[in-house]
Order: C-alpha cells, then structure tokens, then sequence
C-alpha cells in the first residue's frame, strides 16, 4: 500500500551507513524480513528497504519505522541527503517474513553487512517471546560495524509474562566476525559458527556468497538443521508486477519481492 511517511532522523552510524525512522502508518509491516519501498525525486525506480525495526499505531499516534542503508549508488546517496521533517512516498509491507514460530528454543540469527537490519527487528520479536538466540554478525572492518550494542541492549528488553516465559530471562550472545581481524574473530560468520553449541533453526540476511557458504556450514555443523535465508536482489516495483527479482528455486522460478525475500533455506542454492 502506498502511504506518506514523515522522516524525522537520517544520521551516518558507520561508514556509509545511515539510521533512518520514518513516522507514519506502519500497521501493514506484520513480522520481521519484510521491506519497503521508497519513491525518491528524480528517479524512475522506488530503493527496496529492509525493515530493521517498527513500532504499531496505538490510540491514534502513528508508528515510526527504523531503516538502516548503506550508500552504494546514486539513489542510497540522495537518500542520505534526506532532511528531517521530509514528506516521503513508502510502499509498506512488503514481502514474505521470517516464520518465528519456526525457531525453536535456540535459534542462530546471521547477518552480513547491510543483511544486519532484518536480523535486528527478528531478535527483537524473539526474545520478546521468551526465547534466547545467538547472533552473528559479519562486517570488512571495524569502522563497518553497527547495531551490535543495540543487540546486546535487547538482553534488557525482556517482558515478564510474554509468551513463551518459561520462569528463565531469555539471553542474547553476540558474536562479531570481522574480515580483517580488527574486532571479534578474525575472518567470515562461518567461522563463527563453530562457537554455536546448540541450535534448532537458523535465520540469515546478506550478500549470497555468504548464505551459500552459511548453509554448507550448518548443514555440516547441524545435520538435519532447517532455515531461512532472505536474499538481497535488485528490483523494480516490489509487488511481482515487473517479474525483474526472479531467482530459481528448487519449485521453480520465483519472485524475491512477493515470494520472498526470505525463503526455506532448502529451497535455494542448490547447485
């Protein structure tokens, strides 16, 4: 649905990567993995967002949507020149999420650079239902780095009696891979897996060579494990009019903005 939102923060919170929250109806945007798209001035094409994190609108306020973006292109880059009080045009709710009552008592959460956000907004909702997860998160370098404190700060956010409490405060680890060594373990998130001592289903978000390598790693790592991958493609409109995402699939064709973006990891990268 296409609806107006008012942007009331766009700062840098890495390099090249911006924050920022959007005011508006977010009351489309149902579960975690799903993105948005938005119209900018000057350009044919609408940028695909995922969502990192919203709040619902509650006794007539608005909710606010959280985006986080990397700039990469002309477009990324006229974004981060938006200004706060800036009337935006937002497709909302689009895609198909991560499924959370799939995760089990011990999910693995895994983000690759701007794959990092959708991870967010999922851990949020899962330790919310009383459930502890482990995170991994993959950057270049040090200065690469964001959200890792704001994962660590949901160890905080627990509330008592939500579904799912079972008498025991859910816990949130955090593990950093950063390629040059500069923080956390040196090297890929693969090579964090082996630091995983249990885990009942897997989530993953970022670029494809690395949900390839992932899905490999937790094949042999967990045998038998299940997951979901929500893989970044380039698109045209966001609702499979212009059929411009299709990616195979092990069912056949199809579309990454309506079918996905995230998928049964058996169903992908099958080669």
């Amino acid at each position: 649905m296409e609806q107006t939102f008012t942007l009331i923060k766009n700062a840098p919170i890495a390099k090249d990567v911006y924050k920022a929250v959007l005011r508006g109806d977010t009351s489309r945007i149902t579960v975690p993995g799903q993105f948005v798209n938005i119209k900018l001035d000057g350009f044919f094409l609408r940028r695909p967002i995922s969502v990192c994190d919203w709040t619902i609108p509650f006794m007539g306020d608005e909710g606010e949507l959280t985006l986080i973006y990397k700039v990469v292109g002309k477009g990324t880059d006229a974004m981060s020149r938006m200004k706060e009080g800036q009337t935006l045009n937002v497709l909302t709710g689009l895609g198909h999420g991560f499924d959370v009552s799939a995760s089990g008592k011990c999910p693995l959460l895994v983000g690759g650079g701007v794959g990092t956000p959708p991870m967010y907004g999922l851990a949020k909702k899962l330790v919310k239902a009383g459930i502890s997860v482990n995170v991994i998160l993959g950057f270049n370098t040090a200065e690469d780095v964001f959200l890792a404190d704001e994962f660590e700060a949901l160890n905080d956010l627990y509330e008592f009696g939500c579904e799912g409490f079972e008498g025991k405060k859910p816990e949130v680890k955090v593990y950093i891979a950063t390629v040059s060594g500069e923080t956390g373990t040196k090297g890929f998130v693969t090579d964090c897996v082996k630091k995983i001592e249990e885990c009942t289903h897997y989530y993953a978000c970022g670029p494809i060579p690395m949900l390839k390598a992932l899905k490999a790693k937790m094949a042999e790592a967990f045998p038998g494990i299940e997951g979901e991958l929500s893989l970044e493609e380039r698109m045209g409109c966001g609702f499979g009019a212009c059929v411009g995402c299709s990616v195979e699939t092990a069912s056949g064709f199809k579309k990454v903005c309506t079918d996905g973006p995230v998928f049964p990891a058996t169903e992908v990268f099958n080669e």
